[in-house]
């Protein structure tokens, strides 16, 4: 019976893949912020076939706290064998030119504190799969989105380096590449058009992915790594002339 630590539970994406797990009769460890949405997608998740659910509310900025919710975590289920780390935050990009506070706390919360969860769970996991949400935002910078794109940048060389780590320990590392989501947290952003998903979508192939401990960066839904590789390809003198 796997057990699984879903941090940031209450995304959509966060909520659709641990569904998929649930129905697995999984043991469950699910960490948010909000008490009453948290409890919310437990008492979904028991319905929907989970062998146990436990729920602990915390604020995942606060990094001096990873460790104790780490070992919370792996006693609870008496070891952990899966992952997901699955917070963040998409932030208004000309607030965070204009003030630094909103540029650390958009970097804290995209970089810094999955970064410090990655770092807390290393020495904990000795098997399985651990699960990282980045963005596609991060393979390139671009005007309108930068420090969003920055902090999923930094998050994807980090999570590489933690893969090479815990690799000697048959622990796998996927940082998972989504495009546009059709989620909450793009609330603001206009919908529409072939290149948007559902976060079931994205949710299945997450459950893929961690069930087979790779890719090590999954592109999700899969036509992302190729236009991606094409963005990466346009040459700076062209891509600065674009108002991507």
């Amino acid at each position: 019976m796997r057990r699984v630590v879903i941090f940031g539970a209450t995304s959509a994406i966060a909520q659709a893949t641990a569904r998929l797990f649930a129905a697995e009769g999984a043991r469950i460890f699910l960490v948010a912020r909000n008490a009453e949405r948290l409890e919310a997608v437990a008492a979904d998740l028991r319905l929907r076939g989970a062998a146990e659910v436990h729920t602990t509310v915390a604020d995942l900025t606060d990094m001096a706290d990873h460790a104790r919710l780490v070992e919370q975590a792996r006693a609870t289920l008496d070891g952990i064998e899966s992952v997901l780390i699955a917070h963040g935050t998409l932030g208004d990009q000309a607030e965070s030119e204009r003030d630094p506070t909103a540029l650390l706390r958009e970097m804290t919360t995209n970089f810094l504190s999955p970064a410090s969860l990655l770092q807390a769970l290393a020495p904990v996991m000795a098997h399985g799969t651990i699960a990282v949400i980045g963005s596609v935002a991060g393979d390139r910078g671009r005007q309108s989105n930068y420090v969003y794109g920055a902090a999923k940048g930094g998050l994807r060389v980090f999570t590489q380096g933690v893969r090479h780590r815990l690799a000697s320990r048959g622990v796998d590392v996927v940082l998972v590449q989504p495009g546009f989501v059709d989620t909450p947290m793009t609330a603001a952003v206009a919908k529409g058009g072939p290149l948007w998903a559902k976060p079931e979508r994205v949710a299945r192939d997450i459950h893929r992915a961690m069930a087979r401990g790779g890719p090590a960066i999954l592109y999700t839904p899969w036509f992302w790594r190729w236009i991606m590789l094409i963005i990466r390809l346009v040459p700076d003198a062209i891509f600065r002339k674009t108002k991507l």
